[in-house]
């Protein structure tokens, strides 16, 4: 996985005074962690835009501040709700000794011949697995192939998914990942569990800890 840094500054500006930061095109974030106290900080904001728009909710990023490196996971972004543009960033620092738990997106590949020749539907139940492991073992996304997807009722499941030794499924291992369906079965109860588990693929981590900033409340607000 290919190391990606951002530079940062440490910032005293809080609260209604992050605006001016930002009209400097400055993005205002904060890292906090199990092991570091909140630090309040500023990054180039469109570089980090950028950085930030190509990760996944389980892709390590490097905080230099000042010269001192932090391992993070973005744990929130905050947006004006206007302009959709990012105003905040939390970023969760880890301690690369200590595993964590986290989700991960899955992203399915290939081809399902139950589609073509049956005229299956593809009920997805899952969008992301519930991992724990070093943070230098954590997937950025988990590729799943659905070819052996090829008659009604054909699916994955949990086990079926091959992964690192070095990471643990969290997951129940008997639990549906997609199904093929007769197309009338895609309104049944039950079908569209996919759809919440989909709202449920940020990250969910055992050493989550922090406060929030002031103007990260006030963002809130508006």
């Amino acid at each position: 996985m290919e190391k990606i840094v951002l530079k940062a500054t440490k910032r005293n500006v809080t609260g209604k005074q992050v605006k001016a930061l930002r009209r400097a095109g400055q993005l205002p974030a904060v890292i906090y962690g199990r092991h570091v106290e909140p630090v309040a900080i500023s990054l180039e904001a469109h570089t980090a835009v950028l950085v930030f728009s190509k990760l996944t909710s389980s892709t390590l990023v490097t905080i230099d501040v000042e010269g001192e490196e932090f391992v993070a996971l973005v744990r929130e972004k905050q947006r004006n709700y206007i302009k959709g543009n990012l105003t905040h960033v939390d970023l969760l620092a880890l301690d690369l000794t200590e595993k964590i738990r986290t989700k991960v997106q899955l992203v399915f590949t290939g081809v399902a011949s139950a589609v073509k020749e049956f005229s299956a539907v593809l009920v997805h139940r899952m969008e992301a697995l519930e991992v724990e492991c070093l943070p230098a073992d954590l997937p950025e996304r988990i590729t799943v192939d659905i070819s052996p997807i090829k008659e009604i009722g054909s699916s994955i499941r949990v086990s079926d998914i091959a992964l690192s030794q070095n990471v643990t499924v969290l997951d129940d291992a008997d639990e549906i990942v997609i199904i093929a369906t007769l197309a009338k079965e895609e309104k049944e109860p039950g079908v569209g569990e996919g759809a919440e588990g989909a709202a449920e693929a940020a990250p969910s981590l055992s050493v989550e800890r922090g406060k929030k900033e002031e103007e990260g409340a006030e963002e809130k607000k508006k």
